[in-house]
């Protein structure tokens, strides 16, 4: 079977030497090769204020955080995510506010956000699901008009572009997860970035408890109550290894996507998602629409090529406490959408194969 996601790992000859030393060095917490491996992380992403959290989790609910949401407080949201992106917004007591979707992209719509703003609403949370990057122009001229700090939650867009640039530039707060399954994985573990000094300083004092790491710890004066949050060596030292290899294997992530998108083109049944101007996706998954889904997936799942919808829409949990119907969109969207393999183990053989089995019909 050609699984849906896979983690990559470096060769144990790269990986495992660098491992050892770091576990027998006697210094296995956060320490140099975190520092190392944030610094890498701001020269790639081309953004000085890079701070690594023990996962994406821990980077979004520090953003909420950094914001000030609360109890009483709304969040935007979109209901087509993992389900992290919006139980840290129930974690700081805030009400999730369901926005609908673009139709033609399953990406949370401007229009939408726009319409759910309150008195109440407190932060727009926006997904780039599936390495897909949002209509980041439309909705950053929506924070600017009701001055509404935006959080992306990019933990499938790393390395997709914005305007030129690596996500990670734009908003105030963008989120990155470096979880088993993602294009960078560090086994467990994130990324949160900033654009200010002030921030990254009161971020990089609540990922570990509330103290300043530069005031010896018998001198400190915890003034904010922080988390547990920080990343370590091990999970660090993994990171740096995976960083010789990023760029080519986000690369096959990319040049299989970009084959999927020219090839599926026309094809009966399958309507291919467009990209928002100024925008290029880094293909965590591949996302399609197509008639009659479970005879699709059932298609290619016989020919031994997995294929799933992947993840629960959000407004399904109880926890939310979401009203029904008042997403149409997502409600349409949500029973169209697949995702087939499109990452680094994903062969040139592979995926023609899989082009070829979607051409024969389901």
């Amino acid at each position: 079977m050609i699984p849906l996601v896979k983690p990559f790992l470096p060769h144990r000859d790269l990986l495992i030497p660098r491992l050892e030393q770091i576990i027998y060095s006697g210094y296995i917490a956060e320490g140099q090769a975190v520092a190392e491996f944030e610094q890498k992380l701001s020269e790639l992403i081309g953004n000085p204020y890079c701070l690594t959290m023990n996962s994406g989790t821990a980077a979004l609910h520090i953003a909420l955080l950094l914001i000030g949401v609360k109890s009483g407080d709304e969040v935007i949201s979109t209901a087509l995510t993992a389900e992290p992106t919006n139980t840290t917004i129930v974690l700081t007591g805030a009400n999730v506010v369901f926005a609908d979707v673009d139709l033609a992209t399953g990406l949370i719509a401007p229009e939408s956000i726009e319409n759910c703003i309150t008195g109440k609403t407190k932060a727009i949370m926006v997904v780039h699901y599936g390495g897909m990057v949002c209509n980041m122009h439309r909705i950053n001229a929506i924070s600017k008009k009701y001055n509404i700090p935006v959080i992306e939650d990019a933990a499938h867009a790393f390395m997709s572009s914005f305007n030129g640039q690596y996500i990670g530039n734009n908003s105030p707060y963008t989120c990155f997860s470096f979880q088993a399954i993602k294009h960078l994985t560090t086994v467990v573990g994130g990324l949160l970035c900033l654009k200010n000094e002030d921030d990254y300083t009161r971020a990089k004092k609540l990922r570990w408890f509330g103290l300043d790491k530069n005031v010896a710890r018998l001198k400190s004066d915890i003034t904010e109550a922080g988390y547990k949050y920080h990343m370590n060596n091990v999970n660090a030292t993994v990171g740096l290894v995976q960083l010789e290899c990023i760029k080519e294997n986000v690369l096959r992530y990319i040049q299989n996507g970009l084959f999927y998108d020219k090839q599926l083109k026309n094809v009966h049944g399958v309507i291919l998602l467009p990209y928002y101007e100024g925008t290029e996706p880094s293909y965590w998954l591949y996302t399609m629409k197509v008639e009659r889904r479970e005879d699709f997936i059932k298609k290619l799942e016989d020919n031994g090529v997995a294929a799933s919808p992947l993840h629960l829409r959000n407004d399904r949990h109880s926890v939310f406490k979401a009203p029904q119907g008042m997403t149409p969109n997502l409600d349409q969207f949500y029973e169209e959408f697949v995702h087939i393999p499109c990452g680094w183990w994903v062969t040139e053989y592979e995926r023609q194969q899989i082009v070829d089995l979607i051409k024969s019909g389901w």
